[in-house]
């Protein structure tokens, strides 16, 4: 198994996790980012990722804006200021993967809160929400070529489980991310269906969030302490794709959870 870490643009965070010397580097960025002097920051933080011989670098979209989850179907006209922060985020991303040789992450959608049942109303139903997100995908997906993926959420926009949801975004061309917890949590702990999802993705996925799950909340736990079956996920990773471990920390400056997470799948064999 690869030794993926994440951490904010803090310089604290960034020097605690590359002690480690981790194979891959996920920089979670988040609203101070993008500023001129947080845009700069972050790309002096991926250049010294880099000088560190690290050539896995994935730039995380911020989750969160003034109250908001970063909805890819926020509707521009009810929501305009998250609208405008959503898109310009997501091609300032992209034009700093592409800058830097990284990759960009961009959450197809989130868990159904912080707002998402204003949004989705606004759309009707979700089939029409599924529209719009896909068509936006598929726009960034064209601005990022092989520099940008999408992960999947919790809500039923952008959820992976569902074969014929899952059929639908192969047919895209996406270049996915899979959160495992995200799926297991949205097939409500169903350890036969996360298998079955993994297994019709893998060729279509290029990163994974591995993180433990009691499948009930979005707990992000150390893996080894949830039900997920670690045995039956880890053969069916995609070998070319990257890793890292998402997992909640009690301490930002001390990684000691996601160690944790890569040592428990090294007793397995992993």
């Amino acid at each position: 198994m690869l030794l993926g870490l994440k951490a904010s643009s803090d310089w604290g965070q960034i020097k605690d996790r590359l002690q480690y010397h981790p194979d891959v580097f996920e920089i979670f960025t988040d609203v101070p980012d993008f500023t001129p002097q947080g845009i700069q920051h972050l790309r002096q933080a991926i250049e010294y990722v880099q000088d560190q011989g690290i050539t896995n670098i994935v730039l995380h979209q911020p989750m969160n804006f003034k109250g908001y989850h970063s909805e890819l179907i926020v509707p521009e006209q009810q929501f305009p200021e998250l609208y405008e922060f959503v898109m310009t985020t997501a091609h300032q991303l992209i034009d700093l993967a592409i800058a830097t040789d990284s990759q960009c992450l961009i959450h197809g959608s989130y868990d159904g809160e912080h707002g998402f049942k204003a949004m989705l109303s606004a759309y009707g139903n979700l089939t029409n929400a599924q529209a719009t997100c896909y068509h936006r995908l598929d726009q960034l997906k064209n601005l990022g070529g092989n520099h940008v993926m999408f992960e999947n959420s919790i809500s039923p926009v952008f959820a992976y489980g569902d074969p014929q949801v899952e059929n639908e975004i192969i047919r895209h061309q996406f270049r996915l991310v899979a959160d495992v917890s995200h799926i297991f949590f949205s097939l409500h702990g169903d350890n036969e269906r996360l298998v079955a999802s993994l297994r019709h993705l893998k060729n279509n996925i290029y990163h994974y969030h591995l993180v433990d799950s009691l499948g009930q909340t979005h707990d992000s736990l150390p893996i080894g302490t949830g039900k997920i079956d670690w045995s039956s996920v880890i053969p069916l990773l995609n070998p070319s794709a990257t890793t890292i471990y998402e997992i909640n920390l009690k301490n930002q400056l001390d990684c000691q959870e996601q160690l944790a997470s890569h040592q428990y799948l090294s007793t397995l064999g992993y």
